[in-house]
């Protein structure tokens, strides 16, 4: 069985570190314990390992945020992974820092990410890993505050947090999304 995992970020050294990039940040961190790499191929960087006899594949776009689902509608056709086997792994305003949950459909709640997955790849039932970032910013400055750092004190927690993240994905390649919601989102 194959899977894809997207991780959503914007490209550029310049948005490396922000809270828009928590996607790409978990998939640098799955792709490293799989002791895989990173190939620059069409829309996205592109890797892939075998885990438990399934091919799992990872982009991370390369298109920024705004046009994502043009990368994985590309990656999901040319791999043959169906939407139920693709995983999102998102920055989400909604959840608290520190809260991470996997679900299997969702509206794209704002986020220019999702809102093209939707558009480019069927609608909002594909499932989706989401890292809370919280919505600690004043009222008029969300731009700045998802291309922003993390803070301090949330840097501290993100090695912590990026694993659990990576532990989430596992369990959703290798036992379902259902028992993952279970056993592994955080509140």
């Amino acid at each position: 069985m194959n899977y894809l995992i997207v991780g959503l970020g914007n490209i550029g050294r310049e948005y490396a570190d922000t809270r828009h990039n928590i996607g790409f940040m978990v998939a640098d961190q799955l792709v490293k314990e799989a002791n895989a790499s990173f190939s620059t191929l069409k829309l996205a960087a592109y890797s892939e390992y075998k885990q438990r006899g399934h091919n799992v594949y990872v982009i991370k776009p390369t298109t920024y945020m705004n046009l994502s689902g043009k990368a994985m509608n590309y990656y999901m056709q040319l791999l043959k992974v169906p939407i139920e086997n693709t995983l999102v792994i998102v920055d989400d305003l909604a959840i608290p820092f520190g809260s991470l949950r996997i679900k299997p459909k969702g509206s794209a709640a704002g986020h220019n990410g999702l809102k093209s997955i939707e558009a480019l790849c069927g609608g909002q039932a594909y499932p989706r890993l989401r890292f809370g970032i919280g919505d600690n910013y004043p009222k008029g400055r969300q731009i700045d505050y998802v291309l922003g750092p993390f803070d301090p004190e949330e840097q501290k927690e993100l090695p912590r947090l990026i694993d659990h993240a990576v532990k989430m994905i596992h369990s959703f390649v290798n036992i379902g999304i259902e028992l993952t919601m279970t056993n592994l989102n955080t509140k």
